[in-house]
């Protein structure tokens, strides 16, 4: 696999713990910094703060499900459903027979609307 895996930098891995207020509530969320990461990216494509984006989620899946059973493990499947996504568009990208970019990728171009 060319060390693509195992040669991940040891402080991709390594937990970090952030304070953050959800619902009106004071928590903590530990998360791979390589999360962390992803989730602000994700945010910033929302147009909003970590905070917010965290703030509006939680309170998205507390609409939709009536509790949050495991709010860190939703944010790391929602970085791979966003980053999944995100891999399917720029492969839309290219025309594999010109080898010429055909769309603009979903970085480049557009955002994910969070759920209504």
């Amino acid at each position: 696999m060319c060390q693509m895996f195992a040669g991940i930098a040891p402080e991709e891995i390594e937990g970090e713990t952030r304070s953050v207020r959800l619902s009106g509530h004071s928590t903590s969320i530990r998360l791979e910094a390589a999360f962390w990461r992803t989730l602000e990216h994700l945010a910033e494509s929302q147009d909003m703060s970590l905070a917010k984006f965290l703030t509006k989620l939680h309170d998205e899946v507390l609409d939709l499900r009536g509790e949050v059973r495991n709010f860190a493990s939703h944010l790391r499947c929602a970085c791979l459903v966003h980053l999944e996504h995100q891999g399917a568009q720029a492969a839309k990208a290219w025309n594999c027979e010109t080898g010429k970019r055909t769309i603009r990728s979903m970085s480049e171009s557009q955002h994910l609307p969070l759920a209504s």
